[in-house]
């Protein structure tokens, strides 16, 4: 059923608080720290010494100086910040009354206003097994506004998942370098889940700052003992019978949810990309904010 206009503002306004209140001035600083543009206004030259970059050698001036010169640039401060949600039909679901897709809202949400404290600008990109939606980087609280909007309330046209998709088409309408946060559970589906997705990551990775937040509810880990249960996959519609009370089948699942991570996390790791996982309702902004002091003391 459709959300009324007045669900959607409280939902939003709601988003919006908390993450106003978690996106505290530490975090804003940690995040700061770490994640800074390069900036290409130019500064002053100086002679070239051992080590520069040759690339920044200015050739006219060495040439008329008889001796090598560089180009220095003044850091620039402010950073694109794209948020990359996935909006698949596997994020409806929710164990402890907040789903995969309210609990990235929330953390897009908090990044968001992290983000424009410092004075950067924030985009959004939607995508299921087709991008959805892309909003470019701008500034602003109304533009703040559209964003948790849009990450809790669009309604996708598609239900499965194409991480590798969402990526080849940020790559090519995000020409600077910038902040890409990547929120999915990593649940591909049909022909997307035989692509290799790690090398379109790996890509992305190299072009900008990608960070990968893995969100995986509890029971998509763990069975509990609740009978035979009806079971429909959310993407693809397939509807299995599962009797919860065999330890056995409890085991088996447990094992194959366990297996699939090691191999994300195998897979991710080989693309030099960092990882967040993360379960509805766990407090996050304190792992994000571990995150950024683990990166700024790296």
């Amino acid at each position: 059923m459709p959300l009324q206009a007045g669900d959607i503002l409280e939902r939003v306004r709601r988003v919006e608080l908390r993450a106003s209140k978690l996106a505290s001035d530490l975090m804003t600083g940690a995040y700061m720290s770490q994640f800074k543009g390069r900036g290409m206004d130019f500064e002053e030259l100086r002679e070239y010494v051992p080590g520069d970059d040759v690339r920044t050698i200015d050739w006219n001036v060495t040439a008329r100086l008889r001796r090598p010169f560089v180009k220095l640039h003044r850091e620039e401060r402010e950073l694109g910040v794209v948020l990359v949600l996935d909006v698949s039909g596997s994020g409806d679901f929710g164990s402890g009354g907040v789903s995969k897709r309210e609990f990235a809202a929330e953390i897009a949400g908090t990044l968001a206003f992290s983000a424009l404290r410092g004075g950067d600008k924030v985009g959004l990109l939607l995508f299921s097994n087709e991008v959805e939606l892309y909003v470019p980087p701008k500034k602003g609280r109304r533009h703040l506004l559209r964003v948790i909007r849009d990450a809790l309330c669009f309604r996708p046209r598609g239900r499965g998942t194409d991480v590798q998709g969402a990526l080849t088409f940020l790559n090519h309408v995000l020409k600077r370098r910038s902040v890409v946060f990547l929120v999915s559970d990593f649940l591909q589906s049909g022909g997307a889940a035989r692509r290799d997705i790690f090398t379109e990551i790996g890509q992305t990775n190299a072009r900008h700052d990608l960070v990968c937040l893995h969100v995986v509810d509890e029971r998509e880990r763990v069975l509990p003992r609740a009978g035979v249960l009806v079971v429909e996959d959310a993407e693809t519609g397939e509807v299995v019978e599962v009797d919860t009370m065999r330890e056995s089948v409890r085991r088996a699942f447990a094992a194959g949810a366990a297996g699939r991570i090691e191999r994300l996390d195998r897979a991710l790791g080989q693309t030099g990309v960092d990882v967040l996982r993360m379960s509805p309702g766990e407090d996050y902004a304190s792992v994000l904010q571990r995150f950024f002091e683990h990166r700024r003391r790296r």
